[in-house]
C-alpha cells in the first residue's frame, strides 16, 4: 500500500464530521488499491466556478458560495483544532471541495495530511513539498514549515475562487500588462492583491475581477469576504487567522448574505 492511500485510510477511520468526505470502505483487486466513499451528486467546486458551461452546470448563487466556504472552514477547524492528534491537510483547494445533493460541502483527498503532535500553531517540518502550485502557502515553499496556517493560507484562495471565478493559477492571457512575474503563469492571489493593494476603495478592486456570472450579489458581503480572503493569504503565517475566526466570519457574512437575499425577495 502506497504511503497516502494508507495516510488516507488511517485519518478518516479516526476522524468524522460532516463537512469531511465519508469514508464508506476500501477494496483490493490485483495490483489496485481502492477507497470508497459517499456519493457527492454535484461533483467537485472547481467544475461549478471555472467554466460551468461546459459541464451544464448553471452559476452558483452568490448564498451558495458563502454557505460552501462556511461548510469547508468547519471542516477544517474541526481537523486543526477538534482532534488529537491535530492534522493539517495540506490538500485544500477546489477541486478536492465535494458538493453533496443540496451544494453542501464536504473536503475530501487527505492522502498528504501532516500530522501535528503538541499544538495546531507549533511549526513541524515537511521532508518534501507536496500539494499544489497557487495554493501553497509562502513559507511552505520557501522553509517546509507547517502549520495548520499553511490550510488557511490555501482556503483564502478558495474564498478567491468563490469571488473571482478564476483558477488559482492563471494564464497570462486572462490578465496581460507588464509585471515582475516570470512564467506562463501568474497566480490568483498575486493578482487579486496587487488591484487591491494598488486601489483605495478596495470593493472597486473586488469589482474589477468579480466572477461574471455573479449577477446577483450583496455588496457588503463581497467586501467582507474579500477582507477576509486577503488576511488568509497574509504572507506572515503568524498573522492569519485561525479557522475557528474565520468559520465565525464566515457564518456573519451567511447571516448578511441570507437577510439581504429575503429582502430582495420582498421587494421584487
Amino acid at each position: 500500500m502506497s504511503k497516502e492511500f494508507l495516510s488516507e485510510l488511517n485519518v478518516l477511520c479516526k476522524v468524522r464530521h460532516s463537512n469531511l468526505i465519508e469514508l464508506i470502505g476500501y477494496a483490493a483487486g490485483g495490483d489496485s488499491l481502492f477507497l470508497v466513499y459517499e456519493y457527492a451528486q454535484n461533483g467537485a467546486l472547481s467544475d461549478h466556478l471555472h467554466k460551468p458551461e461546459n459541464r451544464d452546470y448553471k452559476p452558483l448563487p452568490w448564498t451558495a458560495r458563502v454557505q460552501i466556504a462556511l461548510d469547508v472552514a468547519k471542516g477544517l477547524e474541526h481537523i486543526h483544532e477538534c482532534t488529537k492528534p491535530y492534522y493539517v491537510h495540506r490538500y485544500v483547494k477546489t477541486s478536492n471541495i465535494l458538493l453533496d445533493s443540496n451544494f453542501r460541502a464536504k473536503i475530501a483527498d487527505f492522502g498528504l495530511v501532516k500530522l501535528l503532535e503538541h499544538s495546531p500553531e507549533v511549526a513541524a517540518t515537511a521532508s518534501r513539498i507536496v500539494g499544489t502550485f497557487g495554493y501553497l502557502a509562502p513559507e511552505y515553499i520557501r522553509d517546509g514549515c507547517v502549520t495548520t496556517k499553511s490550510d488557511v493560507y490555501s482556503f483564502g484562495v478558495v474564498l478567491m475562487e468563490l469571488i473571482t471565478g478564476q483558477p488559482a493559477l492563471l494564464n497570462r492571457d486572462v490578465n496581460p500588462g507588464n509585471d515582475h512575474h516570470s512564467g506562463e503563469h501568474r497566480s490568483l492571489v498575486d493578482r487579486v492583491l496587487s488591484t487591491l493593494n494598488a486601489i483605495e476603495n478596495i470593493m472597486t478592486g473586488l469589482t474589477n475581477f468579480l466572477d461574471p456570472n455573479l449577477t446577483y450579489y450583496h455588496k457588503d458581503s463581497i467586501l467582507q469576504m474579500g477582507l477576509l480572503a486577503k488576511d488568509c493569504v497574509d504572507d506572515n503565517w503568524r498573522r492569519r487567522p485561525n479557522m475557528s475566526n474565520v468559520a465565525i466570519r464566515l457564518s456573519l457574512i451567511l447571516i448578511s448574505s441570507k437577510e439581504w437575499e429575503k429582502e430582495e425577495c420582498i421587494y421584487k
